[in-house]
């Protein structure tokens, strides 16, 4: 049992790390990124004479604000599982009822990552602004990837101790 519970940790532990190295890379190397932002919500590289185009937003201010609430999404998330590493750390030793309670703070962070990833990249980025239509600005593979990894720890790190 103390396998499965370092192993549950240094997966949670994993999770953390990556959301906030995500968010540390857009922090420093903003332009890279932003520039994805920028042409998704303008939707320039769209299917030429789509009809979605009316949901196109090209204000620059507006591109920042977005930006920045994903940079903030993926911070918060990486920070949450970070937490739940460091608790899960603690407990580890614990009964398997405190060690259970103390897996609340990984749901937190599965959901915002879930936010994150698959309401903000696939499901407002890829089917809202129709970046599945988009040869070059197109994440929906990444995201996916990025929200199966979540799910696929988040579910072995919440089953049951025997």
């Amino acid at each position: 049992m103390r396998a499965i519970r370092l192993a549950k940790i240094a997966m949670v532990a994993g999770l953390a790390l990556y959301a906030l190295l995500v968010a540390f890379g857009n922090i420093t190397d903003y332009g890279s990124n932003f520039a994805f932002v920028q042409h998704v919500l303008s939707m320039d590289t769209t299917f030429p004479g789509n009809h979605l185009m009316y949901r196109a937003i090209t204000a620059p201010a507006l591109h920042h604000a977005a930006y920045l609430a994903i940079i903030a999404g993926e911070g918060l998330t990486g920070l949450v599982l970070a937490f739940a590493a460091w608790r899960l750390w603690r407990l580890r030793s614990a009964s398997a009822a405190d060690f259970a309670a103390g897996k609340s703070s990984v749901a937190l962070g599965a959901a915002m990552a879930f936010l994150v990833w698959f309401v903000g990249f696939l499901v407002i980025g890829g089917e809202w602004f129709a970046m599945w239509q988009s040869p070059t600005w197109n994440g929906q593979e990444s995201a996916f990837r990025f929200v199966a990894c979540f799910l696929l720890v988040t579910v072995f790190v919440m089953q049951k101790e025997e």
